[in-house]
């Protein structure tokens, strides 16, 4: 049997050793834009799970899958990292209320978690890492049948998944080309593996669980965001496994908090319940939090000591000041929007976004990054533009766990979240608005302009590194060796196209990256104004996003 400190230990080891290949996972990437970071989103998701894990002491199977489930979930980054949050979900219903497991009940949880991902991905793609997560998982099942044995079930589930991870080129002629196996089912092969070595008595893959938390902000503690008089003296979290029946609402719980302390966050997901609040009464906190279940964990800081002693002090490794502040829902509706760079930032703001999340190619936001984004929203409902293929699934994921209705518009690029911005009328129906956004978005036309990260033979392009790459609405379209020839170039290239499926063109807009100089980008601008004529109104934007040298929205 498997008990709950093994497990524990199992899944840190596995994100350390992840932690340790994830440069190789990431350069299993097919397509050589530098955004192939399947590895690194994988080991920043499971990361967030092991730095939750090393806290516990003495768990149960159930409590180490439900930790790692609700960490892994928040800390989920890029599709890659929503899927492997959504494998360990089901390990946190199936072994539910288990105090120890054996191979039958780690199967089961592993093919639990499989169906979570399947429902969650629209389109499924075979070759990937579902398909060896799913394999891998019926191979399980079969041997549990007749051998309960952890050990004899695990390791029937790793040979699969290794042989499902050879076969994954068979499924996808561009892994097959490309010489590569699928590196998200390659990163879930790295994981179980590390994990089946703890379960025989192996020592545990020594690394830095905090290696691959978010550096961007400093960290400080809870009282160190206060430079006057402090209202409310402890700062007070926990964590509540709900009881089954319990069916009282998460909700009359924040209203009570609210009534004895402010900065109040409660957090509801399904099985768990996690609660900050910052009060002079944390006994009371906790004594209306148990009446939901039973104690996960409990932190509470004195926040007037602290400032006293420290000021600015450094918090536990991975810990750092948020980012959103919690806000409550006072309007009708509100916007979150996913970009990177300062120019991109602010022309959200201006077209009446609340919160804006610092994302997009190689830096995906997490699950969390983005719900708090959304409860820092001072509205009822709040709608989310991604603006990036592979950050809409952490974006869905954030839905359930916000206390505030919240709409998710599958926006793919920048473009597309700018005209769905420009679509919404403050004076139409939700699902009327839902549908002019999207309408609005199907029609804009996106270009993007970057480089090769590396050489690759792609779709019958010889690429060599530091090429420029330039993309249609998300595909290869050409490649390139001068930014300023392939820009021009990709407008005409989409305004032809347009023009032979009979879509008119009225705007052009330049959205200039951080490497462009203002003069490049008006040089750029004047060379599109004359290609396209005199009808089609061109302007330039500095964005200042990193990787992509120029996006072009054409509409």
């Amino acid at each position: 049997m498997i008990q709950g400190q093994i497990l524990r230990d199992a899944i840190i080891s596995a994100s350390n050793r992840l932690s340790s290949v994830k440069q190789e996972v990431d350069a299993l990437n097919v397509f050589p834009v530098p955004d192939g970071d399947t590895g690194t989103n994988m080991s920043m998701t499971i990361a967030a799970g092991a730095r939750e894990l090393s806290r516990l002491s003495e768990p149960t199977v159930s409590q180490v899958a439900d930790t790692a489930s609700s960490a892994l979930l928040r800390g989920a980054r890029g599709n890659s990292g929503v899927i492997l949050s959504l494998l360990f979900r089901g390990f946190s219903k199936g072994l539910k209320g288990k105090t120890e497991a054996d191979g039958a009940d780690l199967a089961n949880a592993l093919t639990l978690g499989v169906d979570a991902a399947y429902k969650a991905v629209m389109k499924p793609t075979e070759g990937t890492i579902l398909t060896v997560a799913r394999e891998a998982a019926a191979k399980g099942v079969q041997v549990a049948k007749t051998n309960t044995d952890p050990l004899a079930v695990w390791d029937a589930i790793c040979v699969e998944a290794d042989a499902s991870l050879e076969r994954t080129p068979d499924l996808l002629p561009a892994l097959k080309k490309a010489g590569v196996v699928d590196a998200g089912g390659k990163g879930f092969c790295v994981i179980i593996r590390e994990m089946q070595n703890l379960f025989q008595g192996g020592q545990l893959f020594e690394g830095d669980i905090s290696a691959d938390a978010p550096q961007s902000v400093k960290s400080v503690s809870a009282a160190a965001a206060y430079d006057t008089e402090i209202t409310f003296t402890y700062c007070t979290e926990f964590i509540v496994a709900r009881d089954k029946g319990n069916d009282r609402n998460p909700l009359s719980l924040r209203a009570y908090l609210e009534s004895i302390g402010d900065c109040v966050v409660v957090v509801d997901d399904e099985d768990i319940i996690k609660v900050h609040v910052h009060t002079n009464d944390p006994g009371k906190a906790l004594h209306e939090g148990g009446k939901f279940g039973q104690f996960e964990t409990v932190k509470v800081e004195n926040m007037r000591l602290q400032h006293e002693n420290a000021g600015w002090v450094e918090e536990a490794p991975g810990e750092q000041v948020p980012e959103f502040k919690r806000a409550e829902p006072e309007n009708p509706y509100g916007f979150v929007a996913v970009a990177a760079g300062d120019g991109l930032a602010d022309l959200f703001r201006d077209l009446g976004c609340d919160q804006v999340v610092s994302g997009g190619q190689t830096m995906n936001p997490s699950t969390d990054d983005i719900l708090n984004a959304i409860q820092a929203t001072p509205a009822e409902l709040v709608y989310v533009l991604p603006n990036n293929k592979n950050i809409i699934l952490a974006a869905e994921q954030a839905v359930p766990l916000a206390d505030r209705k919240v709409r998710v518009l599958p926006t793919r690029t920048i473009p597309q979240g700018i005209s769905s911005m420009l679509a919404f009328d403050p004076e139409a129906s939700v699902e009327d608005n839902l549908l002019a956004m999207r309408m609005a978005y199907e029609g804009v036309s996106s270009g993007s302009l970057t480089f090769a990260a590396r050489d690759s033979d792609f779709e019958g392009h010889d690429i060599h590194e530091g090429d420029i790459l330039a993309m249609e609405n998300g595909k290869l379209s050409f490649v390139d060796k001068d930014v300023t020839h392939a820009a021009v170039k990709l407008a005409k290239t989409i305004l032809t196209g347009r023009r032979l499926t009979g879509k008119e063109t009225n705007f052009i807009t330049v959205i200039a990256g951080a490497d462009v100089s203002e003069k490049d980008a008006n040089a750029v601008a004047a060379a599109i104004q004359e290609k396209a004529g005199n009808k089609v109104d061109v302007t330039v934007l500095m964005g200042g996003q990193p990787v992509y040298y120029y996006y072009l929205s054409i509409e």
